[in-house]
């Protein structure tokens, strides 16, 4: 697709993480961009001070008049609600209708792209080496699944006269999203089971990312992979934490409430690295981000500088609150393993301390498959609060509901909560740890919680 035509954009969902930096990428070009979406949020409300206009109300009478027009690119989410009125009628008489994934793969077909996908992980390890690219003066372009601390956006564009232009991308999976993609250079982090709407059984999510890797092209035709996951792929480059392997981590240690690490690449030991963003399993995000940085020949001193200057990824482990005796940690955690994965850091990093769970499933499909595994996981808490569970794009299912989940969970200190009454329960319990979890619109929760705690502990 030639963008040099297209003046006016137009997107169904704009306030999606992913939607959102596409957007951002083209009003950086200083084409005519808006947007609709169901609600306004954080995210929406950057995007209207950076000069895009959206629209709040699924009317077809306040789309702009340039929208039916050849000029015009319409850009949905598979998300979107297949009743919703503005896309029904711009699918139906829009001369320009593309999915998301389809204009991700258009921007970046004819420069060096680099393609993060996986489960788990994602966005850090995209987040991060972008940041690696950027700070060492690559040009760089990222559109990330997550806000950069850094950058205070899920897009960072560095342009620069030296060298080819690099796209870096997140491979989303879900409604086989990355297939439009043709990377370059590829990563895939980890392969558990997550959008069961699209990957029904383990097998299918397998041969996806088969296919996926078979879109691999030169120059570079290279992809990196987690030794400690179950596929091999020919000629793959395996990066791992503790075995060695091309590159791998070790020494993972804490000295003064930070964590370090020694990084091994094909020829050398890197010794005492900070690892920004605490956890084993971030270790293993950090070890990618690495191996990739390596390959590219950006320079040891390069990357270290990055790794001290790197401030993490909003909603992953963001630390909000911290007192002699009171923490407050919000985490986009929205699968078990990742659930796991956090608990298991927070009591590493703070242990004998009491902590309380704030839980929000996301996805009726995603909460009944899961279900076993979400009780055992959210058993590592000390205490919790269920939340309702946040349907996003999906109806509710028969049998499906928190109450069914939290039947299961083997713990004498747990309850149900609406939203809007979290705050007042939080209030009755006896905590050292409040710790918010989910994918869907708990980050609500954050500014009065946080308000809350410095108003009662200062």
């Amino acid at each position: 697709m030639n963008f040099k035509k297209i003046d006016f954009f137009y997107f169904i969902g704009i306030g999606g993480m992913g939607m959102s930096s596409i957007a951002r990428y083209f009003h950086t070009m200083g084409k005519t961009v808006c947007g609709h979406d169901q609600n306004k949020t954080f995210l929406t409300k950057e995007l209207e001070k950076e000069g895009i206009s959206i629209n709040y109300h699924d009317s077809i009478e306040i789309l702009p008049k340039w929208v039916l027009s050849k000029q015009c690119l319409i850009v949905y989410t598979p998300a979107i609600p297949s009743h919703h009125k503005q896309w029904m009628y711009l699918k139906k008489y829009g001369k320009n209708v593309k999915k998301r994934s389809q204009v991700l793969a258009f921007i970046t077909e004819n420069e060096i792209c680099i393609a993060i996908g996986g489960t788990h992980g994602k966005t850090t390890t995209c987040t991060l080496l972008g940041h690696i690219l950027y700070s060492s003066g690559m040009n760089v372009t990222a559109f990330l699944g997550g806000i950069s601390e850094n950058y205070k956006s899920n897009l960072i564009l560095n342009h620069v006269l030296n060298g080819r232009k690099i796209f870096l991308v997140e491979a989303d999976e879900f409604d086989h999203s990355f297939l439009y993609l043709s990377p370059n250079i590829a990563c895939i982090t980890s392969f558990d089971q997550d959008h069961i709407d699209t990957y029904p059984r383990k097998e299918t999510l397998k041969k996806a990312y088969i296919a996926f890797s078979n879109r691999i092209k030169k120059p570079y035709k290279k992809i990196f992979l987690c030794r400690e996951e179950s596929c091999r792929f020919k000629n793959a480059i395996y990066y791992s934490v503790l075995q060695g392997e091309n590159y791998y981590s070790d020494h993972l240690y804490i000295k003064e409430n930070k964590w370090y690490f020694d990084f091994h690449t094909p020829t050398e030991t890197w010794k005492s690295l900070p690892l920004p963003i605490p956890g084993q399993h971030n270790l293993k995000n950090v070890t990618a981000a690495l191996a990739i940085s390596d390959y590219l020949k950006i320079s040891k001193k390069e990357i270290r500088k990055a790794l001290f200057l790197f401030k993490g990824i909003k909603r992953r482990y963001s630390i909000h609150y911290q007192s002699s005796n009171k923490i407050y940690i919000d985490d986009y955690a929205h699968h078990p393993t990742e659930i796991n994965a956090l608990i298991s850091t927070v009591r590493e990093c703070f242990p004998n301390k009491k902590i309380l769970g704030i839980f929000q499933p996301h996805l009726f499909s995603r909460t009944k498959f899961f279900e076993t595994s979400f009780a055992k996981s959210l058993e590592y808490l000390d205490i919790l609060i269920l939340l309702d569970i946040y349907p996003a794009r999906e109806f509710p299912k028969n049998g499906t509901n928190s109450n069914s989940l939290l039947e299961k969970i083997k713990m004498s200190s747990k309850e149900i909560s609406t939203l809007s009454k979290v705050l007042e329960k939080i209030e009755k319990k006896h905590f050292d740890i409040i710790l918010t979890m989910g994918a869907g619109n708990i980050e609500s929760l954050i500014l009065p919680i946080k308000e809350w705690l410095y108003k009662r502990y200062g």
